[in-house]
């Protein structure tokens, strides 16, 4: 191989500063949820993911206050999708058939996505660190969906029964994603929709 341009032979090139490695949060979550499911939440270490992303520890704290949330990025994206589809379904449509429409349409993942939402809900159903962290985003879940339900009973979103409908769909749909996670074949497949479906029918027909 030649020598660069400029550059006698045996002289060494001076050292270039340059930028510093740098990441995004979707690539520090990625690599965060293989070393979690590798490793194990407990033993994985933010130093941990910040060498597997050729980062400092520094610049991971600069998008997440903890490893907990890096589980989390888009969550809010999710949130925001849940409240937008809710709001789309007109207002003949019944108000079950509306939250099952709006819970099915956010929930239609396509395949290459499937491997990584199995992987991300076995973590937040057996590590017991990430309860704490998953009940407060639950939490929202269940928050739009009581939104919806005092709109259309012309009631606070905190009274009685947008309170429970609300809590009671996500409790629904929590039993769905376990029993789909936990069917490895169903897993490799978009059957998460139908497991859906069937949760919130079981439902409807109590409230009904």
């Amino acid at each position: 191989m030649s020598e660069p341009v400029g550059k006698k032979p045996g002289e060494s090139r001076p050292a270039t500063r340059g930028r510093p490695p740098s990441t995004t949060p979707r690539e520090l979550e990625l690599i965060a949820l293989n070393l979690f499911a590798q490793n194990g939440f407990e033993e994985t270490t933010v130093d941990d993911i910040a060498a597997a992303a050729n980062v400092t520890s520094r610049t991971f704290f600069r998008y997440f206050p903890s490893k907990a949330d890096v589980l989390w990025q888009g969550f809010d994206d999710e949130i925001a999708a849940m409240r937008n589809a809710l709001e789309s379904i007109d207002s003949d449509v019944g108000l079950f058939d509306g939250i099952t429409t709006a819970v099915l349409t956010v929930n239609d993942y396509g395949p290459n996505d499937l491997p990584e939402l199995r992987t991300r809900l076995h973590l937040l159903s057996n590590e017991p660190a990430l309860q704490a962290h998953a009940a407060l985003r639950y939490d929202a879940w269940a928050r739009a969906i009581s939104h919806f339900v005092g709109q259309r009973t012309s009631q606070p979103a905190t009274a009685l029964y947008p309170l429970v409908l609300g809590r009671a769909v996500l409790a629904a749909c929590q039993g769905a994603f376990d029993v789909w996670a936990d069917d490895a074949q169903r897993a490799q497949s978009n059957g998460l929709v139908t497991h859906l479906d069937a949760a919130l029918r079981l439902l409807r027909a109590g409230f009904d």
